[in-house]
This record gives structure tokens, sequence and C-alpha cells, in this order.
């Protein structure tokens, strides 16, 4: 008796320590399955071997590829008209795995001066700790951009709209000056429906997809397309440093992606109106919108952004600090300050204070970012709802 129950205890804990497994599905799933799993299990060394080659489609360990990964970057390559791509576990992972495959100490970066702020920590950080040159120039000024490029520039960066002023890179005329220096394009705010920077000569582009892409709020995850040579060490890099994305979230976002032209479409229809509607009010002193006439890059726009310019704005209080607190502290029930962008709601964000805080007082007034700038990042509500919540807060400044 003690012998079978001594049997049984062992094959209870043998059965519940290979549990979860059933056979292969015959039909398949409506919906893609998550891939929840550490390694993949490699039935031979001549297997391993042709995986690790490439030889035989499949994976091995998921800090260097999953097959989530592999659907969400595929699916993002196709939209970008790209090769290939990498997904990782932000965007800033994605710049990191960028850079680490396209630059050594001593080499030479060039960037727009009005860029993300934490794209331009990283620069100077590099610059700061590792040797990397690094030059910034004005997007309108070609002349600037030429007298930049050394026989060690190995890389451009901007930005397809810039955050947050809402600049509009002429990245045709941007290639042109670069010649074969490869040029890569933050599109965040863009997105494929509205901009391809790859048509306009762009060698890679590159995403926070926990903005438009996955387009909830509850993505945390970054991507880069372009050619797949380029690809391949930049996912080498991207496995190195350990920046990879989690399978979750790559899940996520492809779920999210099937709705982006969709969003698209209604954001930049609703950003359209809601900046007129603040450009009227007296309270304001200027809104950044490339749609209205009166932006340095409307024409640009309309060449670049046929299918319109997206759901971000930003605008300018007179009275600085004190009345953006103000206008938060009275929107704060309907229109939250959130230090993110492009949620299905709309959301108030200070890039004095969050995305440009990394940057001196005098750096941000170089690049036009006021004490009374706000961000505003248009969701999905209806248009007449923000014009009225907006205005309502904002006549209580005064």
């Amino acid at each position: 008796m003690a012998d079978e129950l001594r049997d049984s205890i062992s094959a209870a804990s043998t059965v519940a320590a290979r549990a979860g497994w059933s056979p292969d599905f015959t039909t398949r799933s409506s919906s893609p399955p998550v891939y929840l799993t550490t390694a993949f299990d490699i039935e031979s060394l001549d297997q391993l071997d042709a995986v690790a080659s490439g030889q035989e489609k499949g994976y091995i360990y998921t800090r260097d590829g999953n097959p989530n990964h592999e659907a969400f970057a595929m699916d993002v390559a196709r939209l970008e008209g790209a090769e290939s791509g990498v997904v990782t576990a932000s965007g800033m992972g994605a710049l990191t795995a960028v850079l680490m495959a396209m630059v050594k100490t001593g080499e030479h970066v060039i960037a727009a001066r009005v860029l993300y702020g934490r794209t331009g920590q990283l620069l100077n950080h590099l610059a700061a700790s590792f040797g990397l040159k690094v030059s910034y120039f004005d997007i309108d000024d070609l002349n600037a951009l030429q007298a930049a490029i050394t026989p060690a520039t190995r890389l451009c960066i901007v930005e397809s709209i810039s955050n947050p002023l809402l600049e509009v890179a002429d990245l045709p005329a941007i290639v042109r000056v670069l010649g074969e220096i490869p040029l890569l394009v933050d599109s965040t705010f863009a997105t494929p429906c509205l901009m391809r920077p790859i048509d306009h000569g762009a060698t890679l582009v590159w995403h926070s997809v926990s903005k438009y892409l996955n387009g909830h709020g509850d993505v945390m995850a970054g991507i880069v397309v372009g050619p797949l040579n380029l690809m391949r060490k930049i996912r080498a890099m991207s496995s190195l440093y350990g920046v990879n994305a989690n399978p979750f979230e790559s899940w996520l976002a492809a779920r999210g992606l099937r709705t982006l032209p969709l969003r698209m479409s209604r954001v930049s229809q609703t950003a359209m109106e809601v900046a007129k509607f603040l450009a009227s009010l007296p309270q304001i002193s200027r809104v950044f919108y490339p749609g209205l006439g009166d932006h340095p890059h409307f024409a640009r726009a309309g060449q670049l952004l046929p299918h319109g310019c997206g759901g971000m704005l930003a605008f300018d209080l007179p009275g600085g600090r004190t009345a953006v607190d103000t206008l938060f502290r009275s929107l704060a029930h309907v229109i939250p300050f959130s230090p993110t962008l492009a949620d299905a709601r709309t959301t108030l964000s200070y890039p004095a204070g969050t995305s440009h805080k990394f940057m001196t007082a005098t750096a941000r007034a170089a690049c036009g970012i006021s004490d009374g700038l706000v961000r505003l990042s248009v969701g999905l509500e209806d248009a007449a709802d923000l014009q009225r919540e907006l205005g309502g807060a904002i006549a209580r400044i005064g």
C-alpha cells in the first residue's frame, strides 16, 4: 500500500510538472495566440544549428525572437514599406539598439534640434560618456545640415512630425543633402497611415509603439523597421543589450494595430476642428498644428501629409506655468494631465516638465518650448465635447 502511494505521489508530481499541454488543434484560432514562453524546445543539435543559422524557421530563446515579436514587426514593416523590423521594450530601446548597431566611439551623428527630450538626452549621454560625436541642426536650415556632415557621420535622426511643436520635416530635401548617410525617422506622431518616410528616402523608421500603433495606453514597446541587412544587426544588439519586447506587449500592440487607419483618420479630423477652435480663443497666444494656415510648415504638410496631420497639437498660454496648472486642475476630471500621448482618450501634457524637462530652460527656449506650452493629444471623443470642455477651462484662466 505504501509503495502504491509513493508511486501515485510520484506520478502526480510528474503530471503536474508537465501540465498545460494539449494536442495540436486541427482548426486555426480566430485570434493570434500569445507565446508566453521563455524558450522553445529543440529536438536535436542539428535542429539547433539549423535554427540558429537561419536555415530552418524557428525560435530558441525569447530574448532573441518570439512569434509575437515577429508577427507585429512584420505587420509594421509592411505598413511602412520596409523589408523587416525589430520590436523592443520601448521606443528608447529601439533607438538604443539602432545606435549600438550603427555607430561607434568617435563617429558622428547629426540630429534635429527639436526632438523628443529623451532622444537628445541619450545622444548627449553617449557623447559625454562614450565619445560619440553629436551635432544638431534646424530642420529648415539645410545649409547647416550640409555643413555638419563629416567623413565620420554615420547617421542622421529627425522626426517626421516633431515633438512638441509639430514641425514637419522635409524628408526628400534632407535625404538629398545626406546622400549615402542613413536617415532614421521617428514617425511616432505620423504613423504609416499619414506618412511613410521610406517612400521619401529614409533608411529606417522608428516608433514608440506605446503611442498610436497600439493606441490604447496599455503597452510599453518600440519598433524600428528598414532594410533586412540592418535589421539583422539591430536585432543582434537588441538581444545583446536586453531591450527586447515582451510577447504579450507585442500581441497587444498587434491587436491595436488593426484599428490604426480608422483611429488616425478620426483623430486627424477632430484635431483639425479643435485646433481651429483653440486658435479663436483670446487666452491662447498661439496654436501649433500643421493643418492650420499660419503654421510655418502648412504647405509642406499638404504635400507630405495628404491624409491628415494627426491628433497632436500644442498651444501657448501667456500665463506660463501658473496658467498651465490652473488649466490642468480644471480639466482633471475629463481631460487628464498624462505624460504620454495617443491614448483612445484625450490627454494633456506639459513638455517643460515631462518630455523636455531634462533640457535647460535656455535650451528649451531656443527650441520654442515655453513654460506656458501645453501639448494636447486628441483622442476619439466627439469634437464638440472637447471644445466645450477646453473652452470652459481656458475661460477660467482669465
